[in-house]
C-alpha cells in the first residue's frame, strides 16, 4: 500500500526499516513538532472512520479499478492491502491512499468513477483538490449543452466577477480567471467554451455596437468602459487560447439558440421595466439609464438568444439591487429549469426577494 501510494520512490526497506517502523517515526516526528507549540501535548485517541456503508462503497471503488491498478503498480497484493486499510483501519485513510495510488501509478479512471470519488470526498469533508489534482480522468468531449455547473457561467459570470479595479492592460488576466475556472465535474476547458460561445453569439449578432456596449457596461456595473465588440473580441481570443492549451481537439461551434422560452423571458423583462424606469447604472458618473439597458436586453432575447438574455437580465437585477417578489423569483426558477441552469444559479438573487418584503 505504501509503495503504491508513493509510486515506489521511497521504500523504507532500503533504509533498514519495515513500514511499521517508518510509520512510528512519522508519528513521533509529528508529535515532537506539536510539542513545540505545547509541551504537554498528548496525541488524542484515534477515531477511525469505520462506517459500514462508507467502507463498503470505498471497497467497491477499489475493486472497480483493481485490474488496472494492480497492473500499473506491479504490486499483486495491493488491492487486498487497500481493502484491509479501509475495513480494518480507517475508510478515510484507505480512500486517500487509494486515490494517491491511482495518481502515482497513472491509472486512468472513467468520468463516472471520478464523479463518485467527488461524492465520497464531499462526505468525508475533503477539499475538491484532494480528489481532482493529479488524477487522470477519461474526460468526455466538452459539450456546452450539458454544462455541469451549479452556478452562473459564461458572459454573465464574467460580468459578475467585474470590479472597479479592472483596467484595459490587465483585462486579459481577468478574463482568463473565468475561462480557467472549470468546476470539478466539468471537462477541462468547459468554462472557456461556455464563455466563448456567449461572446461569439453577440459578436456575430445583428445588434449594433452601441447596444453591445450598453449591455456590457450595464451587467458589469460599469467596471470597465470599452467598446462592446472590442471587449468581446478580447474575450474570444483569451478563451480560444485557453482551449488550445487544455482541449486542443475541441471544435468551436455555436449551436442554434433555444427560442422555446423567449416569450416567458420577455414577459419578465417587460414586467420589470416600470420598477427600474427611474434608475441608472453608475448614476454619479456617466449614468446609463436602466430603460436603455432593458431595451438592449430585450433585443438580446428576441434577436440573439433567450438563454443569454435571461442570464444577463438576472445579472442586471443584482447590479441595480431591484426588489423581486417571491412570485417573480419562482417564475425565474421555472425559466432557469427549462434552460437547465445549475441549482444555485437563480439562488444568487434570492437576497433581492428579502428586500422586496
Amino acid at each position: 500500500m505504501w509503495l503504491a501510494a508513493v509510486g515506489r520512490i521511497f521504500d523504507p526497506a532500503d533504509h533498514g526499516m519495515d513500514t511499521r517502523t517508518w510509520l512510528r517515526k512519522l508519528s513521533d516526528m509529528a508529535t515532537d513538532r506539536l510539542r513545540q507549540n505545547k509541551r504537554s501535548y498528548v496525541p488524542p485517541p484515534v477515531k477511525p472512520v469505520q462506517n459500514a456503508d462508507l467502507c463498503g462503497e470505498v471497497v467497491a471503488e477499489i475493486r472497480q479499478q483493481s485490474a488496472e491498478l494492480t497492473a500499473a503498480c506491479e504490486l499483486p497484493d495491493l488491492v487486498p492491502a487497500l481493502e484491509q486499510v479501509v475495513t480494518l483501519a480507517d475508510a478515510d485513510v484507505g480512500f486517500r491512499l487509494y486515490l494517491r495510488a491511482l495518481k502515482a501509478c497513472s491509472v486512468r479512471v472513467p468520468k463516472e468513477a471520478y464523479d463518485r470519488f467527488l461524492g465520497l470526498g464531499e462526505r468525508l469533508g475533503y477539499p475538491v483538490a484532494v480528489v481532482r489534482d493529479g488524477l487522470d480522468v477519461d474526460w468526455p468531449p466538452i459539450d456546452t449543452a450539458h454544462r455541469e455547473t451549479s452556478w452562473d457561467f459564461g458572459l454573465s459570470q464574467l460580468a459578475g466577477n467585474a470590479h472597479q479595479d479592472w483596467r484595459a492592460d490587465t483585462a486579459r488576466r481577468a478574463i482568463l480567471r473565468v475561462a480557467d475556472a472549470d468546476e470539478p465535474g466539468q471537462p477541462p476547458g468547459s468554462a472557456a467554451a461556455l464563455l466563448l460561445e456567449d461572446a461569439l453569439r453577440l459578436l456575430r449578432s445583428p445588434l449594433s455596437d452601441a447596444t453591445i456596449t450598453t449591455l456590457w457596461v450595464a451587467v458589469s456595473d460599469a467596471a470597465l468602459r470599452m467598446g462592446g465588440r472590442d471587449w468581446l473580441r478580447l474575450v474570444a481570443d483569451v478563451c480560444a487560447e485557453r482551449l488550445r492549451e487544455v482541449a486542443p481537439v475541441y471544435t468551436i461551434v455555436v449551436p442554434p439558440a433555444r427560442t422555446d422560452s423567449a416569450d416567458a423571458v420577455l414577459r419578465e423583462l417587460r414586467e420589470t421595466v416600470p420598477t427600474v424606469v427611474d434608475k441608472a447604472v453608475s448614476p454619479h458618473w456617466q449614468p446609463l439609464p436602466a430603460a436603455q439597458v432593458m431595451a438592449a436586453l430585450e433585443e438580446v432575447v428576441r434577436r440573439v438568444d433567450p438563454d443569454l438574455g435571461f442570464r444577463l437580465f438576472l445579472r442586471f437585477l443584482r447590479v441595480l439591487a431591484v426588489p423581486v417578489t417571491r412570485e417573480q423569483f419562482e417564475r425565474y426558477e421555472a425559466i432557469a429549469e427549462r434552460f437547465a441552469y445549475g441549482k444555485y444559479h437563480v439562488g444568487e438573487i434570492e437576497q433581492l426577494v428579502h428586500w422586496a418584503t
